[in-house]
């Protein structure tokens, strides 16, 4: 099996497209882990469990960014290698990634098991959702192991330029989440935490899956058993470019928990509605994800090989091809909101609530995928400083303050606070504009 995308040479439009359609499909069938919990718990549950789930989802969502964010050092080293045509190298950085991130995995494990009653607390659940939504945050913490696994292994072969092997393993899992989930929610009644146990062994098939694949597919790596161990000059590389990364997502998915906590405090319906508007985000962020990817690993591979203008080139056409279908993805968030949420939910309330936030979020559709696009040429470049100020800038001095003080006014709807994010993107496309400028004169990019 040989689906190597070569980023170094021909149409770069192609390239880009070519690779980023399979990372988009398998960002679609990740996200459709979380909304078909949701959707199943809410035909199945209660708002209370809607919130819960819609919780609960939401922080494993961040743990999940934080570790994908993380891994895209991976990514980007064995991009730099391969366009080096080093594959002594890529292998190196494959051992030390899978030792470096089991060791962050069983650290990972601990901690949620033992503070998922503090995490509720501080994310103020509603009192009906509290039992449940601890009862989820544990169960998927405790496959939180597989769920690295998966993140991990997709970066590896994402660095090598191969997206559709990804796109497979979601794929499978995703057929036995929706299974899972329907035995033990439907019929088991085992409501958020059985939406929790059908992720978590959705996410151990995937895995085990992948491994078969791997071994029969043709990558640009020389690897071997003897190279599962720490190359200490490797990982210093890998989180020199991941943990800015990862840094920048915590800061950035912490406040959208903290905005989460805000909703929660205006009672069960608001927060119904947000988590339910949450799931259909989630979709709709795919599109802008899929492209930082794509760009991250296209301007990798070209800077190892010494191709600055090409990699320039690529984060044009991506950010060309986001604006176009970033607008149709902003017309169906702005006008069919309603519609949308009745997926979830038949809860007339909850969709009135989740349609609010849809429509003051949906400019967001459009600037996000200029934002993101800038975020993966960074990245690509290794030059990850910036995206991580650009993180924690607009998430603590931006983003939270709008949403608490539009929270607070007369009269305030989840309208308003769906607004605090489109807001808080502008002002980061202003950051890189900035930033261009600045590293252009220096010759830096």
């Amino acid at each position: 099996m040989d689906k190597n995308t070569t980023f170094t040479s021909g149409s770069v439009s192609k390239a880009l497209a070519k690779f980023a359609v399979p990372v988009l499909g398998a960002l679609v069938l990740q996200a459709a882990y979380g909304a078909v919990d949701l959707l199943v718990v809410g035909w199945f549950g209660t708002a209370a469990s809607i919130a819960a789930v819609g919780t609960g989802s939401a922080f494993m969502q961040m743990v999940t960014f934080v570790i994908s964010s993380l891994a895209m050092g991976s990514t980007v080293m064995i991009g730099r290698h391969i366009g080096q045509k080093d594959p002594e190298g890529a292998g190196v950085s494959v051992g030390t990634s899978v030792i470096l991130f089991l060791a962050i995995g069983i650290v990972l494990t601990v901690v949620l098991e033992l503070f998922a009653g503090n995490i509720t607390g501080i994310l103020q659940v509603p009192p009906e959702s509290k039992e449940m939504a601890v009862e989820y945050i544990r169960i998927c913490s405790g496959g939180i192991l597989v769920i690295i696994a998966y993140n991990v292994i997709s970066a590896i072969l994402r660095g090598a330029g191969n997206a559709s092997l990804p796109l497979l393993f979601v794929a499978v899992a995703c057929i036995v989440n929706i299974v899972g989930d329907l035995l033990f929610v439907a019929v088991f009644k085992m409501d958020a935490a059985g939406a929790a146990l059908a992720t978590v062994i959705a996410q151990g098939v995937s895995v085990i899956v992948s491994l078969f694949a791997i071994g029969r597919s043709r990558l640009d790596i020389s690897f071997s058993i003897r190279k599962l161990k720490i190359d200490r000059f490797e990982m210093g590389r890998i989180l020199s470019v991941g943990v800015p990364i990862a840094v920048q997502e915590t800061m950035v998915q912490i406040s959208f928990l903290v905005i989460n906590s805000i909703v929660n405090s205006m009672g069960l319906m608001p927060s119904a509605g947000y988590g339910v508007a949450q799931k259909i985000v989630s979709f709709i962020m795919l599109l802008p994800s899929s492209l930082m990817q794509s760009v991250s690993a296209f301007v990798a591979q070209n800077i190892g090989a010494g191709l600055k203008e090409r990699a320039r080139k690529g984060l044009s056409v991506a950010v060309g091809y986001g604006v176009c279908l970033g607008t149709i993805f902003f017309l169906a968030g702005f006008f069919f909101g309603g519609p949308a949420s009745r997926l979830f939910t038949s809860d007339l309330d909850v969709i009135a609530q989740s349609a609010l936030y849809l429509k003051g979020f949906s400019p967001e559709c459009i600037l996000t995928c200029i934002l993101f696009s800038s975020i993966g040429f960074f990245n690509g470049y290794g030059l990850s400083i910036p995206v991580m100020i650009q993180g924690i800038a607009s998430a603590f001095l931006i983003r939270i303050p709008l949403a608490l003080i539009f929270s607070c006014l007369e009269g305030t709807s989840l309208l308003l606070i769906g607004l605090a994010t489109p807001i808080t993107t502008l002002a980061g496309i202003i950051f890189f504009i900035f930033c261009f400028v600045l590293y252009g004169r220096k010759r830096s990019i």
